[in-house]
């Protein structure tokens, strides 16, 4: 299914792949299914649409260097980009119309989503009405209207490749793909088997070509098998199957300006990465991705350059309850892309109040953003590419 949505100024095409058992609403259990091929749908600023295949990435000129003044660019595209990032979110608390409570949840931060190309969110919930929650200490679900209020907020495709995911096991699973099919913006992080699961959604912004591929490396012992994605099972884009997920990055490379990797990792409350977390920014780094960005602890957690990919590992809490203080520490990350590379970022820090990110002013802004760019220092990141 192929749609598109405006940004400002900005009209970007929006490719979500789907199975044909997603289409059709049905499925075996183990989630095999015939897999429909990938197009693009490109739209121009006069709104007419064109759909093909997808186009070849723009060569870029000899020497092209984004970060020197007067490089020439990519002959395909016409400035840079921005895409947004937001972290953990979710619809529990909301009663009525979901959509428009969570229009309301997300509006204080929704101009920051909206200001960029694109704008990417964890969606932390399993996407049904239905099914028994599985056994853990909170499991969470949302109708898939949920989506719609999301895409009216500025954002535009979610990863639910997380530890709540498959709340509701395989019925809750069965509905989440049900619902990616009507989705106004690409689900991204499952699928009907693994080469699904693990498949970009893919974006043209003013010549640019963007993959976004979404991944789960925290998936609990009890649940490892029955959640995670294999060539012959449904389920979540899995992390720890780091093979699979390197040589997916290395694929979208081959006809993508800019892949992003937006993953679901950490270790709860820590405010520095781990040593599997660094681990794995360094393999998906050298397989080509631009940037790998992701959240999970419920802290914020560095964002910075491991030589030229831009990595952030912690974008905290966001359209979710806060537990504490340090809970409460939110932003939107804003990177700005040249040449397939990240050139600049931008911080905009915030606050949750009542499950809500507000946008922090004044003092207090520039108090947390200090503090943001102090988080570098266990993490093993350079302000600027190496």
């Amino acid at each position: 299914m192929a749609a598109w949505t405006t940004h400002g100024r900005h009209v970007v095409a929006i490719v979500t792949l789907v199975s044909a058992a997603a289409c059709s609403g049905s499925g075996s259990d183990d989630g095999s299914g015939e897999q429909s091929s990938a197009s693009t749908t490109t739209v121009s600023p006069e709104g007419q649409a064109t759909t093909g295949s997808a186009p070849p990435p723009p060569s870029g000129a000899p020497g092209f260097d984004p970060l020197i003044p007067g490089s020439t660019p990519p002959s395909g595209a016409t400035r840079p980009i921005t895409i947004a990032f937001a972290g953990d979110s979710y619809g529990e608390g909301l009663s009525g119309d979901v959509a428009a409570g969570m229009i309301g949840r997300l509006s204080p931060m929704a101009p920051v989503l909206s200001a960029a190309d694109l704008a990417v969110l964890n969606l932390e919930t399993a996407i049904t009405e239905r099914g028994e929650p599985v056994p853990k200490s909170f499991t969470f679900r949302a109708p898939a209207s949920i989506l719609d209020g999301i895409a009216l907020s500025g954002v535009d495709a979610v990863s639910v490749a997380n530890n709540h995911g498959m709340d509701y096991g395989e019925v809750g699973l069965m509905d989440s793909l049900d619902a990616r099919v009507d989705s106004p913006i690409p689900v991204v992080g499952i699928g009907v088997d693994e080469t699904d699961a693990l498949s970009p959604a893919r974006f043209s912004v003013e010549g640019t070509s963007v993959a976004v591929i979404a991944a789960t490396q925290v998936l609990d012992d009890s649940v490892l098998d029955s959640w995670t994605a294999t060539p012959s099972h449904a389920g979540l884009a899995s992390a720890k199957r780091v093979e699979e997920l390197e040589e997916a990055v290395e694929e979208a490379t081959a006809d993508a300006d800019v892949v992003i990797v937006f993953l679901h990792w950490g270790i709860e409350t820590e405010t520095c990465p781990s040593a599997v977390q660094a681990g794995l920014a360094e393999t998906l780094a050298a397989a080509g991705a631009s940037a790998v960005v992701g959240g999970h602890a419920h802290r914020l957690q560095a964002g910075g350059f491991l030589d030229s990919t831009y990595v952030h590992y912690g974008l905290g809490n966001f359209a979710f309850k806060a537990r504490s203080e340090a809970s409460a520490k939110t932003g939107v990350l804003t990177l700005t892309f040249a040449g397939g590379r990240v050139t600049d970022e931008q911080w905009t820090p915030g606050e949750v109040r009542d499950s809500s990110p507000h946008p922090l002013e004044g003092d207090d802004a520039a108090r947390a953003v200090d503090e943001w760019e102090s988080l570098r220092g266990c993490a093993g990141l350079a302000a600027a590419p190496g």
